[in-house]
């Protein structure tokens, strides 16, 4: 903030109160006590939190004749930022906007400074329009710029076509004595700050592409020359333990950064590309993961379903669906449900993503000939009341799993279906004995996630083809009349649905901003539970097929996904177009 005047706070102070933005009373209190300690009434009422710095800015801008941009809500291009260096924007919290007349319109927090506009002028050479922006905005424009890409772009600049095109014996000594590393660490605390699930190095003909996975979507945030790419892949290699003279093949690997002060463990994938070789790195960041299931979209029967079943002494309980969809977190979250003193609770895992206390985990090591059907026979001699399963793969381990929940054991795992029903047929052709199965499988899970619709938003009404679709998948589930509106929310979890087959229906669509790509801001995760009751164990050992085993279940009482995210749609909470992406293949 500006150093004001007493006449310029007591004038900002004045056109705050007359906009309304300030308790009179308040404001009042505060200036009596500052005049008597002979101390700044503005400080004061933003330290008491009646005021912000926000707030300051604006009304200094409208005083002075200076124009006031908001900074978190424009994009502003690389290029742009680029004509001002990074550490003189920090110096000076400066921030350019953009060319307009020959001059570079800059974004100050404090105008009033002549120094600081001179420098900046004589930095650039050419003169500067000057506008105000709050320091908070200033600073957050820093850290997702200059702060993230800066080491990029000296990475960018140091390597040129010498470096590329060394040999294999010198990439180590080319990628430790440059600022490669710098780029690395600036690429990763970008995708750790924006929540990033994934991010894809992909060498292109000519150039380098990095894309980051944020909210299931993939996101292209820079292109780099291709030059950078040998330096870049090797580093990773290094960090990884993987072979950097080996580009043959596909590699996996894994290290561990710390990012502001945060653990994130990071899986490593290379492999060979027509254009060079690709790696994707898979960030497991510990501390954004919630492990509570109520906090993870799954409700109403669903949740009943699957707590029921998790409070049985022995039995299978496994969940399904693609890569990325949350399998693993639904697990520990399910395990975090029974964990006590009481019970010895072993996983097998490849690799462990979320270190928990009270929980023994093992990390499979195929090179040691540790795998999960090795490591399942191990654990079944520790005295173990629940095992966990990172994926069954393969027949061996569907046996051994089978064989541990017929002799006393809870068993939790994952596979790769498309939904629940899918789960049944898929272990049948794994070769487990239908008998088996259909005496152990407690529950089956499937699940999707899709992206939440962010807080700033507006309501509007389904079009006639949203209706008919939503009445089409959820009608029946819907309450009658408002007499059963709250049995009928409460029994599905969702408070406050609407009447069915209504005109239309109120949904929420998400204000799009930077920081909210699509009006979107976090996933959540769409469930359907499976109860293997008699019924459904008639189907397993009859060999039914997918579709037979969900009619049945559907019949019962069984949410499906869709279902699940049309219901999540009407609460607010997605919109159909996430739902259709993720989960148009289901019925």
């Amino acid at each position: 903030m500006a150093l004001l005047t007493k006449d310029a706070e007591r004038r900002i102070i004045d056109l705050l109160l007359s906009e309304g933005l300030a308790d009179p009373n308040l404001v009042a209190t505060v200036r009596e006590k500052a005049e008597v300690e002979n101390k700044s009434a503005l400080t004061e009422l933003i330290s008491h939190n009646i005021i912000n710095n926000d707030m300051v800015a604006r009304a200094t801008a409208a005083i002075i004749g200076v124009p006031y941009v908001e900074l978190k809500n424009i994009t502003i291009d690389q290029d742009i930022l680029s004509m001002i260096p990074g550490d003189a924007s920090s110096r000076v919290l400066a921030v350019p906007l953009g060319e307009k007349d020959g001059m570079l319109n800059v974004a100050l927090v404090d105008v009033t400074n002549v120094q600081a506009t001179d420098y900046l002028s004589n930095l650039i050479g050419r003169p500067i329009r000057v506008w105000m922006s709050s320091e908070r905005g200033i600073r957050q424009m820093l850290e997702q710029y200059h702060g993230d890409f800066s080491g990029v772009k000296e990475a960018v600049d140091a390597t040129n076509e010498a470096a590329a095109e060394a040999s294999s014996s010198n990439v180590k000594t080319i990628v430790e004595d440059s600022p490669i590393s710098k780029a690395l660490t600036t690429i990763l605390s970008y995708a750790a700050k924006t929540k990033a699930s994934d991010i894809h190095i992909e060498p292109l003909e000519s150039s380098l592409i990095i894309r980051c996975r944020i909210d299931g979507v993939l996101r292209k945030i820079m292109e780099l020359p291709k030059t950078v790419a040998p330096a870049l892949v090797s580093r990773i290699k290094i960090l990884s333990n993987l072979k950097i003279d080996e580009h043959r093949i596909p590699q996996d690997g894994q290290f561990t950064v710390m990012v502001d002060g945060q653990e994130i463990d990071l899986r490593i994938a290379t492999s060979p590309v027509t254009w060079g070789e690709q790696v994707i790195i898979r960030l497991l960041d510990k501390t954004g993961v919630t492990m509570d299931i109520r906090k993870m979209g799954m409700t109403g029967r669903t949740l009943r379903s699957v707590l029921n079943s998790v409070k049985k002494p022995n039995g299978m309980i496994l969940t399904s669906g693609p890569t990325g969809s949350g399998k693993s977190t639904t697990l520990y979250a399910l395990i975090q449900e029974i964990k006590s003193e009481e019970i010895n609770i072993v996983t097998l895992e490849d690799p462990v993503e979320y270190k928990m206390d009270g929980i023994n985990q093992i990390q499979v090591n195929v090179d040691a000939g540790l795998t999960f059907a090795s490591g399942l026979r191990s654990i079944l001699r520790q005295d173990p009341d629940v095992v966990m399963v990172g994926e069954i793969r393969d027949s061996e381990t569907a046996a051994l799993a089978v064989q541990a929940a017929l002799t006393g054991h809870l068993v939790f795992s994952t596979l790769h279906t498309n939904s629940a029903a899918g789960i049944l047929p898929r272990l049948l052709d794994m070769g487990v004995e239908p008998f088996l199965l259909a005496s152990t499988l407690n529950t089956v899970i499937g699940q999707r996630l899709v992206r939440r619709v962010t807080e700033k938003r507006e309501m509007y009404k389904s079009s006639e083809i949203e209706t008919g679709s939503i009445n089409e998948i959820v009608g029946k589930l819907l309450p009658e009349d408002k007499a059963s509106v709250a049995k009928i929310s409460q029994d599905l979890g969702y408070p406050g649905l609407p009447i069915r087959n209504d005109d239309y229906y109120m949904l929420a669509k998400g204000m799009e901003s930077k920081e909210t790509p699509g009006g979107y801001s976090g996933r959540t995760g769409l469930y359907e539970a499976i109860d293997v009751d008699e019924d459904i164990q008639k189907l397993i050992i009859s060999h039914a097929t997918t579709n037979e085993i969900m009619r049945l279940a559907r019949a019962k009482g069984t949410i499906s996904m869709r279902q699940d995210g049309v219901l999540k749609v009407l609460s607010g909470i997605t919109t159909l177009e996430e739902v259709n992406r993720v989960a148009s293949d289901l019925s």
